[in-house]
């Protein structure tokens, strides 16, 4: 079995994304349909709602989801990905488009504590003739502080998609859009503004790893089960967290399945090689 070299978090994100992607990018969400049915009783206040469907994510072991976007620095990406509450495990193949055209793809898979990155956008004279690049230590899915893809993954995209969908419940200012149709499903649409200062410790860390202004929008449409079907976020990024100029963050994620069976392995051994030390920084 290889040995997985563990190497510090700030000295090698930067330089592993120069070595190892060739080009950037996820779109947002598109639209819903609207539809006559309602997901919910109309008895039920927004923030009653909105407060079950935060509830409800706690039951959440396996999800597999959609995203679609823009972020800051990054530009447009659409992904698809799986994951597992427990074990912790991730798989996603996400699509990039840069702002002169042309597209770049990466699968990535953070399976015990190993990060995976395979893809067009990996640089071949990286691979070795392999298939996958892999680096350890590799967290996500965690807080912002704890987190680790050497910055493979933008900042927002490294948040369990479920806590992010908490993040309206923090909103003064909740209210009823209507009901439409979100991939096949009937639900209800809420909208609301959500500001950093007196969130919970918790969402004000998901809304840290967002690295966006005050106010963050936020849409969320819930199922008749009460469930998060869909939510999008939408801000200014943060100057003291990127660079001037970067672009808004918008993104739409939509869940697919939600505690289905989920299997993520490592690739074989045998199809994969370390990150090269000078993309570790030494």
């Amino acid at each position: 079995m290889s040995v997985l070299v563990s190497v510090p978090r700030r000295v090698t994100s930067v330089a592993f994304v120069a070595v190892l992607l060739v080009g950037g990018s996820v779109a947002c969400g598109g639209g819903a349909k609207s539809d006559s049915a309602v997901a919910n009783p109309p008895t039920v206040t927004p923030a009653a709602a909105v407060a079950k469907a935060g509830k409800n994510a706690a039951d959440i072991t396996s999800l597999h989801y959609r995203i679609s976007g823009t972020v800051p620095g990054k530009g447009r990406l659409e992904a698809e990905a799986s994951m597992s509450t427990q074990p912790l495990a991730m798989s996603m193949k996400m699509t990039t488009t840069a702002d002169q055209g042309g597209s770049s793809r990466l699968a990535i898979r953070f399976v015990d504590k190993v990060m995976y990155v395979g893809g067009s956008a990996v640089r071949p004279e990286q691979l070795n003739g392999k298939s996958w690049l892999r680096a350890a230590p590799a967290i996500w899915g965690r807080g912002g502080v704890d987190n680790q893809s050497y910055g493979v993954l933008p900042s927002q995209l490294q948040a369990s998609p479920i806590a992010q969908s908490t993040l309206l419940t923090g909103s003064k200012d909740l209210r009823l859009i209507g009901t439409e149709t979100v991939d096949g499903a009937r639900t209800t649409h809420y909208k609301g503004t959500v500001n950093s200062k007196g969130l919970t410790q918790g969402s004000l860390d998901q809304f840290t790893q967002l690295e966006v202004s005050d106010p963050l929008t936020m849409d969320l449409w819930t199922d008749g089960d009460g469930r998060t079907k869909q939510f999008r976020m939408r801000a200014e990024h943060d100057d003291d967290m990127v660079g001037t100029g970067d672009g808004p963050l918008d993104l739409t994620i939509t869940f697919l399945d939600i505690n289905q069976p989920v299997t993520i392995k490592a690739p074989p051994s045998k199809d994969t090689t370390l990150l090269a030390a000078d993309a570790q920084g030494g």
